[in-house]
């Protein structure tokens, strides 16, 4: 192009990005690293932005053996934390589990014996038991010991470690901050649950499974949340487990001490 004779430059076109791939981008400022789930493709991840709020992308293993379940539910509910939740391609990693239910425990649902809502609980250990809490929240339990016992562990938060798109969209919120897990139905509605789920079986491959992951370096316990209907001494027992250092953690946090 010229005027009045002198060459005029062409001014560089920038490409503008889909909507799709910066969709995609998003997904990826997650965590560093290279995860692969058995039978499944590798994910190749960029280095997260400095204001993200995310913890380390852990190596992801295989399902957790039905013995792993088979254990009094104070012991299984720490053994539970930097373990793994997989649906589709949702994967997250337990960060707050919780809270312990047991046998003869004021606030366990297995108190008033077995009912057609509370039959899982008296399952065998390492299936589901997914319940509507206030008509509106899908709480995910993890049974725990034998059949016939009736103890499970809820699932309080999580962090993701892939699927985010899924995960927002299923949440209604495109935040990566740890708002979007840190809550029991948070995490009944990342994983897309409904009470169809309870007594499934998580240690057989496909649906929901918990999958092996690595051990976390600190604990924090504290006693468990809005359970002011049980006896004192139930609500004042430490049996709410929490892994130290992430902001991945529902509130309240000021009861939570180290292990």
């Amino acid at each position: 192009m010229t005027t009045s004779g002198v060459p005029t430059a062409t001014p560089p076109r920038f490409k503008r990005s889909s909507p799709r791939k910066k969709s995609q981008l998003r997904s990826r400022r997650l965590a560093s690293g290279e995860v692969q789930a058995a039978g499944a493709p590798a994910l190749t991840r960029a280095p997260p932005p400095a204001s993200l709020e995310v913890d380390a992308v852990p190596p992801i293993g295989r399902a957790l053996p039905r013995e792993f379940f088979e254990v009094d539910a104070l012991d299984l509910a720490p053994r539970l934390l930097g373990k793994l939740l997989r649906r589709d391609e949702v994967v997250l990693r337990i960060t707050e589990v919780v809270e312990a239910y047991r046998p003869n425990d004021s606030a366990c649902h297995g108190r008033f014996g077995i009912t057609a809502r509370t039959a899982p609980v008296f399952g065998q250990g390492g299936h589901a038991y997914v319940y509507l809490c206030y008509g509106l929240h899908m709480m995910l339990n993890v049974v725990a010991d034998m059949e016939g016992v009736g103890a499970a562990v809820l699932i309080r938060s999580c962090s993701p470690v892939s699927g985010l798109e899924t995960i927002q969209r299923r949440r209604g919120q495109q935040t990566e901050k740890p708002i979007l897990l840190t809550g029991p139905g948070k995490v009944g509605q990342a994983l897309g649950l409904s009470t169809d789920w309870s007594n499934h079986p998580l240690y057989t491959p496909g649906g929901l499974e918990v999958l092996d992951g690595p051990e976390p370096q600190g604990i924090l316990v504290g006693p468990r949340v809005g359970i002011e209907y049980a006896s004192p001494e139930h609500v004042a027992a430490p049996w709410r487990f929490a892994i130290a250092g992430t902001p991945w953690i529902s509130a309240p946090k000021n009861t939570l001490r180290p292990r």
